[in-house]
């Protein structure tokens, strides 16, 4: 999309801070200054309507779901089930029974590699990651790699933080497996050639895992036209409570996939002989799940939808092209990601100062960054650095809390620099 496109389709800095008001934690003071919220890659916010819909879900609808013939029971399957529907249509699933909801991101990943990994990798299989994943795109794989005989291989990053494309052809084989790969990166803010990926891992019949973690609150994701055979992002980045997350799989998968987990509601009939389970979704959701989870993650589908998902991202890249431009003016900052198609991530290192410290001044005048690795360690490994300070920017966002932030830092040199 044109750089010019992108910004006639941003949220404006007024409409930003308009937004703010929706989100009560962001009105209060930290240290004695006004909260700037800069670590939206760790946990989005929560906005008014989220809340309010759970608090008036347990107060007027919980029960368990699936189970009860009474009133309460009803409503919560209505509204469990209706949460389902929701995330197959925001993210385009061809049917809402491939939507699995899991405790997050992290239990989606895990829940493919121990079922579909442990039914399908042997000895001297492969599977293909990249150099940018989050540990829970790692070490999944890894677990299953030792119970299999399996084996890792890694696509390389460039300095700039982009993926090494020309060393997929090369490393894709018969004998790749699964690929794995971030949609977005939460270490340097990397949008990846998803498509493209998905389309040399298809050629060579390869099915393909994504974390989309970062993506979601932020980018249109069609699992349909990316064509990836799994798809993973939680809910309390999407401006949702935590504890909820989901897993996309395409149906002809799932089904064929063995439980994760064994307990209630995942089956049809139980013997002490034998058991037969219900399809997918419900043979991957064993047990009582977390009923509000999907309830509030569905009102957070609602409320990012409203305001337009090319709007959030259009806006968050603003914000991230002005901090650019600021930042690069403070001697001593090296930046650490800076592919040409990025999200709203800025990470850095500041020449002989830890990031923690950086973290912590920032902190005393009220601005909350992430520091240290960020799950994220083989990054920091590929960049000689042990860990970063990072600047996330969400939807609530302004060139205000911006300049806070770069006032912050040239705090951080005067006292340290």
């Amino acid at each position: 999309m044109a750089e010019e496109e992108i910004a006639s389709r941003a949220v404006t800095d007024a409409e930003a801070t308009r937004f703010q008001r929706d989100f009560p934690c962001l009105q209060q003071e930290a240290h004695g200054s006004p909260l700037v919220y800069l670590d939206s890659a760790a946990t989005s916010q929560k906005p008014q309507p989220v809340i309010d819909t759970i608090k008036r879900f347990y107060e007027t609808s919980y029960s368990n779901v699936h189970r009860g013939a009474h009133l309460l029971s009803e409503r919560a399957t209505d509204a469990y089930e209706g949460a389902r529907s929701r995330v197959a249509r925001y993210i385009n699933a061809a049917d809402s029974r491939e939507i699995v909801f899991v405790r997050g991101a992290t239990e989606a990943i895990n829940l493919v590699a121990a079922s579909y990994g442990r039914a399908n990798f042997g000895p001297g299989d492969e599977i293909l990651l990249t150099e940018m994943e989050h540990h829970s795109n790692i070490v999944p794989w890894q677990l299953v790699a030792e119970q299999t005989g399996a084996e890792l291989k890694v696509v390389p990053i460039t300095d700039d933080g982009e993926l090494m494309m020309e060393r997929v052809d090369e490393l894709l084989g018969e004998r790749t497996k699964m690929v794995g790969v971030a949609h977005v990166s939460n270490a340097l803010g990397t949008v990846n050639p998803l498509k493209v990926l998905v389309e040399k891992a298809h050629a060579n019949g390869t099915p393909v895992m994504v974390d989309g973690c970062q993506a979601a609150p932020r980018l249109a994701v069609d699992v349909q036209e990316l064509g990836c055979d799994f798809y993973a992002f939680s809910g309390h980045k999407l401006y949702g409570p935590s504890g909820i997350g989901v897993l996309y799989g395409r149906q002809d998968l799932l089904e064929a996939m063995p439980p994760y987990q064994g307990g209630g509601e995942m089956i049809r009939r139980v013997t002490f002989d034998h058991t037969t389970y219900a399809g997918a979704p419900a043979k991957f959701e064993a047990g009582t799940p977390n009923i509000a989870g999907p309830v509030g993650l569905h009102v957070a589908m609602d409320y990012v939808a409203d305001i337009g998902l090319e709007a959030i991202f259009a806006h968050e890249r603003d914000l991230l092209d002005y901090a650019t431009e600021a930042i690069q003016q403070i001697d001593g900052v090296r930046l650490i990601g800076t592919a040409d198609d990025k999200a709203g991530i800025l990470s850095f290192v500041f020449e002989g100062v830890h990031p923690h410290d950086i973290g912590t001044i920032l902190d005393n005048q009220g601005i909350a960054v992430r520091t240290g690795h960020h799950c994220a360690q083989p990054v920091m490994d590929r960049f000689q650095v042990s860990a970063t300070t990072r600047a996330s920017f969400g939807l609530y966002n302004t060139r205000e809390d911006v300049d806070a932030f770069i006032k912050g830092l040239h705090e951080v040199k005067a006292i340290l620099g």
